[in-house]
């Protein structure tokens, strides 16, 4: 299969930054940087190349599969070394602040794409054949191209969004999911047998956020800049079916 360019700078080879390994290396050759004793093991395992920063900044194109909390930092690290008309793009889970944080640090010459897809290692553990992708186009001019990877390639689902209209809807979308999940799973242990459907779907819904750190749940839920309407409006039905329940159970 010929690949369509030289070089992918990786940055993360956590989790997700593994399933680009093995989605990606097809078509990519891939230069990785993370220094974790994880990450070293895991390119050992599965020839990965491991390089430093400079050397994976100045990929054809690099992702930024990092935690938000040190993404602005690695924007500014990586700035300098960037190839003048290189391709940067995210892959995180809210998308005005990395938008932001990626126009500010990194050269007017340099295209910027910022990108979500909506899946996982746990939901796309059997292949990501018809999974969703969000593209937020913020600085890049051939946007087509990179649609017709995702989908002709890739066989994705591409939807274009600006980070606003991304932000805004995951806010309900994530934010609920990750919230609900986290309540379920402090009730824990929970129901295993007599089931029913309604519940067994709910559960496999939890599954698959389960896996998730804590860190991108607080991420979702705090650097998402409409997150916090959804919680409180969230919290507010909730305060008012409890209300509703303990006025019955006490005969008012």
């Amino acid at each position: 299969m010929v690949k369509t360019v030289r070089t992918l700078g990786l940055f993360g080879l956590g989790a997700f930054g593994r399933l680009i390994v093995k989605h990606l290396s097809p078509y990519f050759d891939i230069y990785a940087h993370d220094p974790s004793p994880e990450a070293k093991r895991y390119a050992r395992r599965h020839n990965v190349t491991r390089v430093d920063l400079p050397t994976a900044a100045a990929c054809d194109i690099v992702v930024l599969a990092t935690p938000i909390r040190s993404l602005k930092a690695l924007a500014e690290a990586i700035a300098p070394h960037v190839k003048p008309y290189g391709l940067v793009a995210d892959v995180g889970s809210v998308k005005m602040k990395p938008a932001k944080w990626l126009v500010d640090a990194l050269p007017s010459t340099v295209s910027i794409l910022c990108t979500h897809p909506l899946f996982g290692p746990q939901s796309a553990r059997k292949g990501i054949h018809d999974l969703e992708i969000v593209v937020c186009p913020v600085r890049i001019r051939h946007v087509d191209t990179i649609v017709k990877f995702f989908a002709n390639t890739l066989d994705l689902k591409v939807s274009l969004a600006t980070p606003e209209q991304h932000d805004k809807a995951l806010a309900a979308v994530q934010g609920l999911t990750h919230l609900i999940a986290k309540v379920l799973s402090g009730l824990e242990p929970l129901p295993t047998v007599h089931t029913t459907r309604s519940y067994d779907l709910m559960m496999q819904g939890v599954g698959l956020v389960s896996g998730d750190s804590d860190e991108l749940f607080l991420s979702i839920e705090r650097d998402n800049p409409f997150a916090a309407e959804v919680r409180k409006r969230f919290f507010s039905e909730i305060d008012a079916l409890r209300n509703r329940l303990e006025a019955h159970d006490s005969g008012k």
